[in-house]
């Protein structure tokens, strides 16, 4: 299994090209960092602010844990300049923590990062630097090792801010010789830019000196430097020399109120631009609309019959060469592009100047529109595309967020209500998977408290229907029952029977999660009986998984396994998301059958599909799935390292109710581990986070379970001062505590009998019981008479009928060394060393319920 470690090692990006010089700006940024906590590099539009910030980063990482270096783990670059949201979403986004149910996501992402050794890197801050500076002054806050480097403009204006305004590249003096002027950084960045337009330039006695005056003119602006450069294929350096001082001549005629460096960088992104034919100045300038582009994206919507679609590349490749687009990766199998942010600003203005900024826009929002609409046709039915096809579609979609948000900005600015609740629609493909609910919710919510007569009756039941499935996840019940009936009604009114089934199966879900099964049965059915009649493949799938969830909470374990594998059978060659949510469905089933190997295998098959798609707190549900398998049947190191891995995971992610329930399995550990005082500990700190984010344990909790055992061990005065001492931790000092690994090793189990009148610690009906797999998803548990499992009665009534181990596999259909297994762990649990005796106690025990 891939580590959480695996998982948050930081997102920094590889080098497009070379780094020229910066080595003492680096030396003295780096001393800063292990000085002040919050350092922004402010300055004009391309003065190498973001590259600055990135290698800086970089270098702080490789050098952490030498001896002057700074203690980090890890570092994370967040990208604001396409951003138009609260700053705290960016961030949580691209860190990985997900929103808590009634907890600003703010909080949530500084509890997350308390106890993290973590470089953030917030990048291009001026458009929303208030926005900035509130989320800033919270994580210094409530993060002690918390270090921030920000790029802006203007500086943040926090406390403890140190801003260090980023120099121009070191320039040589006038008269230099070409020795000396060689060892400059402006001269050597424009050398080696321009070794990588024209292999085989070099510096010579004769070009050195215009090479000098050209980056004394740019005021040794790296952008600058770099699209002067770019020319040298079809320019001699002494062309590029004259051509941008005549350039310069016109601007001192010109308005002078702009900074000096500003107006170099805006002369010289203007000498560019009008040194670019006519249709390549019109494909820069359309080129604005995108966050980020493949190819087909280009072609699409930038041609016309000024640029045919069979001129883009050509033209793309022009524009690449001149340094004025940007290589940017590859997504699902296509190469990316993007424009510096100084481009694209200035390509924005063009576009205007144009008149072609609604048109670009709309053509825009069509083509976004109609990949969203076309991709979740494709995605959710049987059969073809395969899945490596389906998790590229899925991908691609989270390389165009920027774009899905142009295109709805697009939509809500030109009053298109229809268009943007029809991207709503299509977009919970890609929102509900990446744990995006809240935005989903926000853009939902703006578009149908639009005027209703401007949508269609359908586009606006499937909009409803969409935000009640988001309410489920997000628990808005309220919003669930007007949204999903409102949308049912729309719905059958028009005749859309393929968004029934939708609306009848979360009304379903929403009534068994309200307890009442008896309603959320007949709603299940009739959605399976809809959803089949609709030939809506998807719906069927999770149908019959929301009957397998009702067959498990009545403890019908064999319709749960049915109706199971069915939905399976369905989802098997569609979404896997789907199939992965079936396969943890399974999984409870099987270990609370007493299936170990056959659970484990469940909960790693779906873990695998959630890491595909990056689903962190449904990797660490599945990982705590294994983890509690592993508890209940003994195998305590497996146990141990996949909690482990849990509880990182849903610490990383801030999901605190999640880190609770880790908290009260590493409490079981410890009692299986014969360590009372630590396990009293743990349950009190797993009691106490419940109780703070409104879940307290119940009656006949795990952590009831834990706390009985150790005052069985230790005494109630004693386990009543450890549990109270848990309960005085915080969440990062107790998940601390909880992965310590010696501590968790440390317990041995005694080798003398309790005393008189003692229950032992090691009683295994009691300790089975806080193990047992019959604990609902919120870790509660139903007692019984029984220290067994369903599964394991099941077998034990097997035994008194006296049936062999290979009659029990053959009638229960499983291996007969699952079924020697089983035996093997009722005779351990009871305490018993014949089978007789195991028939003799069925008489006179109820089973567990």
């Amino acid at each position: 299994m891939q580590s959480a470690t695996a998982l948050l090692s930081g997102n920094l990006p590889a080098e497009p090209n070379s780094f020229i010089g910066r080595e003492r700006d680096l030396a003295e940024l780096a001393r800063l960092l292990g000085e002040v906590r919050v350092l922004t590099l402010s300055g004009p539009g391309g003065i190498g602010k973001t590259r600055l910030a990135v290698r800086l980063a970089r270098d702080v990482i490789d050098q952490a844990g030498a001896q002057d270096g700074l203690d980090l783990d890890e570092a994370w670059l967040v990208e604001l300049a396409d951003w138009h949201g609260a700053t705290a979403d960016r961030v949580a986004a691209t860190i990985g923590v997900r929103e808590e149910q009634g907890v600003p996501l703010a909080h949530t992402l500084a509890e997350a990062l308390r106890s993290r050794r973590l470089l953030l890197v917030l990048d291009t801050c001026e458009h929303q630097v208030s926005d900035c500076a509130t989320l800033v002054q919270l994580l210094l806050a409530r993060c002690p090792w918390l270090r921030i480097i920000a790029t802006s403009r203007e500086p943040l204006r926090v406390r403890g801010e140190t801003v260090w305004r980023v120099p121009p590249l070191d320039l040589p003096p006038e008269g230099a010789r070409t020795t000396d002027v060689t060892a400059h950084e402006a001269v050597r960045l424009f050398a080696a830019r321009a070794a990588g337009a024209r292999p085989g330039f070099i510096l010579t006695e004769e070009n050195a000196a215009p090479v000098a005056r050209l980056c004394r003119t740019l005021d040794g602006i790296p952008l600058g430097i770099e699209l002067s450069a770019a020319r040298v294929r079809a320019l001699s350096v002494e062309q590029i020399a004259d051509r941008l001082r005549d350039r310069f001549q016109l601007l001192d005629s010109g308005d002078r109120t702009a900074p000096p460096r500003q107006q170099t960088l805006r002369a010289t992104v203007d000498w560019s631009y009008e040194l670019l034919d006519g249709p390549e100045q019109t494909l820069l300038r359309r080129l604005a609309v995108f966050s980020g582009w493949n190819l087909d994206m280009a072609e699409q919507v930038c041609s016309d019959d000024i640029i045919p679609a069979d001129a883009v590349l050509g033209l793309l490749i022009s524009l690449i060469d001149k340094s004025l687009v940007v290589l940017d990766g590859e997504a699902a199998g296509d190469a990316r592009y993007r424009l510096l942010d100084t481009i694209r600003e200035y390509a924005v203005e063009r576009l205007a100047a144009a008149g072609e900024q609604d048109a670009l826009a709309i053509r825009h929002r069509d083509y976004v529109l109609a990949l969203v609409e076309q991709t979740t046709e494709r995605m959710f039915r049987r059969g073809e595309p395969p899945w490596p096809i389906r998790r590229a579609i899925f991908r691609r979609g989270l390389a165009e967020y920027g774009n899905f948000r142009l295109a709805l900005t697009t939509s809500l600015a030109h009053g298109h209500t229809d268009e943007g609740l029809r991207l709503c629609a299509g977009l919970r493909y890609i929102w509900v998977p990446h744990g995006d609910q809240r935005e989903a919710a926000s853009w939902f919510d703006r578009f149908l408290a639009q005027e209703a007569a401007q949508v269609s009756p359908r586009v606006r039941g499937r909009a409803l229907v969409g935000r009640a499935d988001i309410a489920f996840d997000l628990q808005e019940y309220d919003v669930l029952l007007r949204s999903a009936q409102q949308g049912l009604e729309l719905s059958r009114a028009c005749g859309d029977d393929f968004t029934v089934p939708t609306a009848l199966r979360t009304l379903g879900q929403a009534a068994l999660r309200a307890g009442r099964v008896g309603d959320a049965t007949a709603l299940i059915d009739e959605a399976l009986a809809a959803a089949e009649a609709a030939d809506n493949d998807w719906e069927t799938g999770l149908a019959l998984a929301a009957r397998a969830a009702i067959a498990v909470r009545q403890a019908k374990l064999k319709a749960a396994q049915r109706s199971y594998e069915a939905a399976l059978e369905v989802l098997s060659d569609n979404v896997r998301w789907g199939v992965a949510q079936v396969q943890y469905g399974l999984g409870t089933v099987a270990r609370a059958r007493g299936d170990a190997d056959m659970a484990v295998q469940h909960f790693e098959d779906a873990a695998e599909i959630f890491r595909e798609l990056d689903a962190r707190p449904e990797i660490a549900r599945c990982l705590a799935g294994v983890g509690w398998t592993a508890l209940s049947c003994g195998d305590l190191d497996l146990a141990e390292n996949t909690l482990a891995e849990a509880l990182r995971l849903n610490q990383a992610a801030g999901q605190r109710l999640g880190i609770a329930r880790g908290l009260e399995a590493f409490a079981t550990l410890a009692a299986a581990r014969q360590q009372p005082e630590r396990a009293a500990r743990l349950a009190g700190a797993a009691c106490q986070l419940r109780e703070s984010l409104g879940h307290p344990a119940g009656l006949g909790s795990r952590v009831e379970e834990v706390l009985e055992l150790a005052r069985a061990r230790l005494g109630a005065a004693a386990a009543a001062a450890l549990f109270a001492a848990g309960r005085e931790m915080t969440a990062d000092q107790a998940v601390a505590y909880a992965l310590a690994p010696q501590a968790r090793r440390s317990g041995q189990a005694p080798t003398t009998p309790s005393g008189p009148g003692e229950p032992a610690w090691t009683d295994p009906a009691l300790l089975a019981a806080v193990v047992s797999p019959r604990h609902a998803a919120d870790g509660q548990l139903t007692r019984g008479a029984s220290p067994l499992t369903p599964r394991e009665y099941e077998i034990v009534l097997l035994i008194a009928r006296g049936l062999s181990n290979k009659e029990i596999a053959d009638e229960l259909v499983i291996s007969p060394a699952t079924a020697a297994r089983h035996v093997a762990n009722i005779l351990s649990k009871l305490g018993f060393s014949s089978r007789t005796q195991v028939a003799s106690w069925a008489v006179r025990h109820e089973p567990p319920r």
